[in-house]
């Protein structure tokens, strides 16, 4: 194998020791498969392809082997494996597959399966309130729990797909949900009758799902193939696959998907391509429909806007790839940014270019970001990946009005109508185990909670009325935290395996703004 990888590039030939191919295939094994899987597709953490490592390769790959990777779960390996093992293994990892599968739509259909146990209910099994249920995911042996918003009984506890990627997303009704893992399976399951419809396999490397605003339509954002997948809700059958090609002819990674109610639309952050894509999941609106046609530039409006009617596409030139992406409440403005640069895009969905743009260093996580009003005025605040800040900008002027300083760089803000606060995890640092509480209206951070010292506490969700904040202690041996959301005292501590996410079905389908979308 050692010849083999040799003939690569130039930098193998000069790093690779003499470690046989067994030897370096057991390494993988043993340290990289429970995350990345042994086919290399993906699993909890990316695909170890070539498609997917892009410029990572070489000295890149093995400092992040040995050393982890900043604002991610990967940790460094240089105590485990020696210099020579990482060397091999980086070498490894940059060999292509024997064969990159595809992944048709045969091959899709022929994934698709049905519980023949399912026997959909005419009404809740359960006397609690359907509109108050939250789902918490599980990732530590992969189930997702189905809590009762006003008990905290565990009404259902069903297995999932391995390596849920994504929040789930609920039917407008509330009744169904379905959940994406990260090699692309996605599963349905009905809430009034606690039991799983069906599961199908839409790709192989996938990000996120998003629903339509009727949801007859379900999307899933693809890395491996580059394509987005679309499913008919109803029975999980292949309404759509869009292979994502830019203009000028490179095929493109989706970053992520997202549903944009008012526009009767999802909107695609690509990776590869800098394009953003709009495909109608109406045929009324499709490009010529009103706000679409005037999306172009001058000229541009016969070459570009030529699709019509359903899964019609849509292309907005940007400067630069955005691969992150947050919407204005009435989704007319979108920010977007990437994880290297240093500042926000801001662009306008009805003209279809940039209107605006502001600094914004450290890594931004845009997919986070809420929105209320604080003293009169619209904000939206993100937290920062590199940064121990909060940014909070004013939606009307696009300025950074603060930057609030926090004890470490988070990941997830959450907040609700119903109350006066803002929750924001520290998650990376030493300080992952605090929760700071923010007055919307000052801009304070007023407490810090510390339930559970030396473990990572985060991702708040409320329940439907706002009263109980849940927060989750993301360890293996972890639990749901329930907080009284007004005193902000302990009320129960729901004993959970890795929580990593909570999702409340009417804050979800409400678009509340206390929720990222």
């Amino acid at each position: 194998m050692i010849q083999r990888i040799v003939s690569i590039s130039l930098w193998l030939a000069l790093a690779v020791p003499a470690l046989a191919e067994p030897d370096v295939i057991v390494i993988y094994r043993d340290n990289c498969a429970s995350c990345h899987a042994e086919s290399r597709l993906g699993g909890t953490g990316p695909a170890l392809i070539q498609e997917s490592l892009g410029r990572m390769m070489g000295p890149k790959l093995e400092a992040v082997i040995a050393n982890g990777r900043p604002a991610t779960q990967m940790e460094g390996f240089a105590d485990i494996l020696s210099a020579e093992e990482i060397t091999a293994l980086a070498a490894y990892l940059a060999t292509p597959l024997d064969t990159v599968p595809g992944w048709t739509a045969d091959d899709i259909a022929a994934t698709r399966s049905f519980n023949a146990d399912y026997k959909p209910a005419t009404a809740p099994v359960f006397a609690g309130d359907p509109m108050n249920i939250t789902l918490v995911v599980e990732t530590g042996d992969h189930h997702v729990s189905v809590l009762d918003g006003d008990s905290f009984e565990v009404l259902d506890r069903f297995a999932t797909p391995f390596a849920v990627h994504g929040g789930p997303k609920f039917s407008p009704d509330g009744r169904y949900v379905f959940v994406m893992s990260r090699d692309g399976w996605v599963q349905k399951y009905d809430i009034w009758s606690l039991a799983e419809v069906g599961r199908v396999r839409a790709g192989l490397n996938s990000r996120n799902i998003a629903i339509s605003r009727d949801g007859k339509w379900l999307a899933v954002a693809n890395y491996l193939p580059r394509t987005l997948t679309i499913l008919s809700t109803e029975d999980l059958s292949i309404a759509n696959i869009r292979q994502v090609t830019g203009l000028d002819g490179t095929p493109s990674r989706v970053s992520a998907v997202y549903q944009a109610p008012q526009r009767d639309s999802f909107v695609l952050a690509l990776k590869d391509t800098p394009e953003i894509w709009e495909i109608a999941t109406s045929p009324d609106a499709g490009p010529y429909h009103d706000g679409f046609v005037h999306s172009f530039e001058k000229g541009m409006e016969e070459s570009l806007a030529t699709e019509q009617g359903l899964f019609a596409r849509r292309c907005i030139k940007v400067a630069e790839p955005l691969d992150d992406f947050f919407f204005t409440p009435d989704y007319t403005n979108l920010i977007g940014t990437n994880r290297t640069g240093d500042k926000a895009v801001v662009i306008n969905l009805i003209v279809g270019r940039e209107v605006a743009e502001f600094p914004l260093p450290g890594m931004p996580h845009l997919g986070s970001g809420i929105t209320w009003l604080s003293q009169g005025r619209e904000v939206m605040a993100t937290p920062h990946l590199n940064e121990a800040v909060l940014s909070v900008i004013d939606l009307k002027t696009w300025k950074v009005i603060k930057q609030i300083k926090t004890l470490g760089p988070g990941f997830f803000l959450r907040s609700h109508d119903n109350t006066p606060y803002v929750w924001s995890g520290v998650f990376f640092g030493p300080n992952r185990d605090k929760m700071h509480i923010i007055d919307k209206d000052s801009l304070e951070i007023v407490k810090t909670l510390d339930p559970a010292p030396g473990k990572t506490v985060a991702h708040t969700e409320f329940t439907r009325d706002g009263k109980y904040a849940l927060v989750s202690i993301w360890e293996d041996d972890g639990a749901v935290i329930v907080y009284d959301a007004a005193t902000l005292k302990e009320v129960r501590r729901l004993p959970m395996r890795k929580p990593s996410g909570k999702y409340n079905v009417w804050n979800k389908i409400t678009f509340s703004a206390g929720t990222s979308h």
